[in-house]
C-alpha cells in the first residue's frame, strides 16, 4: 500500500507516513471475519481497494479480514496522529456493529487456522493476490496472519538514503524489543514472543532472496541497491512468475525496504500494538532514533555502514524470541548507541537508555508519548503483557478474555497492562 503520489521530494525527516493493520473478527466469538471490502463498500458505495478519509486512508490488505488505515500522504509531524487513527477505529467498529464485527489489534490472531479460514481479497487487483499465492502459498500464518505497522521515512537522493539506509539498519534488530505483541498462535505461547517475524522470515522460504535475512545488506546507492539485491529477487522471481506480476520493489520483503517509486524507506518490523497511541510513541522512538544515527550522534557513518548483515540478525533473533529481556552481548553494537561501558544489556535496558537521553528532561516533543514509554518500561513489551494475562499453560476461555480486553484497549484508546 503507498503513500499518496506526491511530486515534491521530500528530505530527511520532513514527513512520515505511517500505516497500521487491523484485524476483523466476530464480536461474540472473536474469530476472523472476512468482510473488509464490505468495510470499504460502506464508504465508497462499491468495492474498491482503498478509501480517503481525510487526512487518513483506509485500504484493503491480501486477507479479506485484515484492514489498513493509513496516513493520506505524508504527515508533517506525528502528534496529531493518535487521535486521527483512533477517531477513524471507532467509526469502522461503528460500520462493523450491523456485520457482527469488531477490530482486534496485536500482530497475530491467537488462534486463526490459516488453512481454513483464509479469504484471499477478491476484487481489484486480485490478480496480484494470486500471484502470490501461485508463487508462496498464502493460506499459511506468514501471509495471512500478521498485522504490522509500517513506517515510510524519506530521502531526497543517493547521500540522503545512504545516510537513512545505514541508519535504519543499524536499528533494525532491537524493534521487535519494543514493539513484540504475538506470543500466542493456534491457542498456546509459541515460546517467541515475536512470533510474526519467524513466520514472516520464513514466508517466502522457495525464493530466499526476496526476504534475504530481513537485516538488508550494506549498499547505500540506488544502483547498488537496484542490482544487488532488487535485481537479484526479480531474477530468482521470474522463473515462478513468468508474466512479471510481482516484479516490483515492493516485493522485497527485508524488514526495512527501500521505495524509490516515493524516494521513501519503508520499516516493516513492527508488531502493531493495542491501540494507536502505543504505536506512535514507538515510531516516535524509532524516528529520532534514526535521526540520532543520521546526524552521527554516536558514531561516524562510516562505522555505521561497516556493520555486515550477520551480527545484526543474531541479535534480531534474541530479539524475535525474547523481546526486551534478549541479551545483548555485541558490544561494538552497544557502542553504536553510545550504551555506557558495560559487556552487555537486555535490549529493554537499551531502549531505557535511548529514551532518557535523546528526551532528556521536560522535553515537550516527548510529552503524548511518555505514558506508552513508561508502560513499556514498567511492564514489558504487549507480548510479555499478554503471556502473564493468559497464565503460563492457558486455557481457550483465559486466551479468549484477554484478546476481548484487548479489542476493548483498541475501541477506548487505552494500554493494556495485563
Amino acid at each position: 500500500a503507498a503513500m499518496a503520489d506526491t511530486p515534491v521530494i521530500l528530505h530527511l525527516f520532513q514527513g512520515f507516513g505511517i500505516e497500521l493493520e487491523y484485524m476483523i473478527v466476530d464480536a461474540d466469538s472473536l474469530a476472523v471475519l472476512p468482510v473488509t471490502d464490505e468495510v470499504l463498500r460502506a464508504i465508497a458505495g462499491e468495492y474498491v481497494m482503498d478509501v480517503e478519509c481525510g487526512d487518513l486512508a483506509w485500504s484493503n490488505e491480501l486477507a479479506l479480514h485484515v484492514i489498513e488505515l493509513k496516513t493520506n500522504g505524508p504527515a508533517a509531524q506525528l502528534a496529531r496522529l493518535p487521535q486521527l487513527f483512533q477517531r477513524d477505529i471507532q467509526r469502522i467498529n461503528a460500520l462493523l456493529s450491523p456485520l457482527g464485527g469488531r477490530l482486534m489489534p496485536t500482530a497475530m490472531h491467537p488462534w486463526m487456522d490459516p488453512a481454513t479460514e483464509t479469504r484471499l481479497w477478491p476484487h481489484e487487483d486480485s490478480p496480484i493476490y494470486q500471484a502470490f499465492d501461485r508463487v508462496f502459498g498464502c493460506h499459511g500464518h506468514g501471509w495471512s496472519n500478521l498485522q504490522s505497522v509500517h513506517i515510510n521515512l524519506p530521502f531526497g537522493g543517493d547521500r540522503e538514503f545512504a545516510r537513512l539506509h545505514a541508519a535504519v539498519r543499524l536499528v533494525l534488530p532491537v524493534l521487535p524489543a519494543l514493539a513484540a505483541s504475538s506470543p500466542i498462535v493456534e491457542w498456546r505461547p509459541t515460546g517467541l514472543l515475536d512470533t510474526r517475524l519467524e513466520v514472516y522470515r520464513n514466508n517466502a522460504r522457495r525464493i530466499p532472496s526476496v526476504s534475504g535475512q530481513v537485516i538488508p545488506e550494506p549498499v547505500y546507492s540506488r544502483h547498488d541497491y537496484e542490482t544487488g539485491i532488487l535485481q537479484r529477487i526479480y531474477r530468482d522471481l521470474a522463473p515462478h512468475d513468468p508474466k512479471g506480476v510481482l516484479l516490483y520493489e515492493w516485493v522485497n520483503a527485508r524488514g526495512a525496504i527501500a521505495r524509490f517509486d516515493r524516494n521513501t524507506i519503508e520499516i516493516r518490523v513492527l508488531d502493531i500494538q493495542e491501540c494507536p497511541r502505543a504505536d506512535l510513541a514507538y515510531a516516535a522512538l524509532i524516528i529520532e532514533t534514526v535521526r540520532a544515527h543520521v546526524e552521527e550522534h554516536w558514531a561516524t557513518l562510516i562505522r555505521q555502514q561497516r556493520r555486515e548483515v550477520e551480527p545484526l540478525y543474531q541479535i534480531f533473533s534474541q530479539c524475535v524470541a525474547e523481546a526486551e529481556q534478549a541479551v545483548i552481548r555485541d558490544r561494538r553494537y552497544l557502542d553504536l548507541f553510545g550504551f555506557p561501558e558495560r559487556g552487555a544489556a537486555r535490549a529493554g535496558e537499551l531502549w531505557q537508555h535511548l529514551i532518557e537521553t535523546l528526551f532528556a528532561g521536560n522535553d515537550t516533543d516527548s510529552t503524548p508519548w511518555r505514558d506508552s514509554w513508561n508502560t513499556y518500561l514498567n511492564h514489558g513489551s504487549l507480548a510479555r503483557r499478554i503471556l502473564r494475562a493468559v497464565g503460563d499453560n492457558p486455557e481457550p476461555e483465559q486466551v479468549r478474555a484477554t484478546y476481548a480486553a484487548l479489542c476493548d484497549s483498541l475501541q477506548k484508546g487505552e494500554a493494556f497492562i495485563g
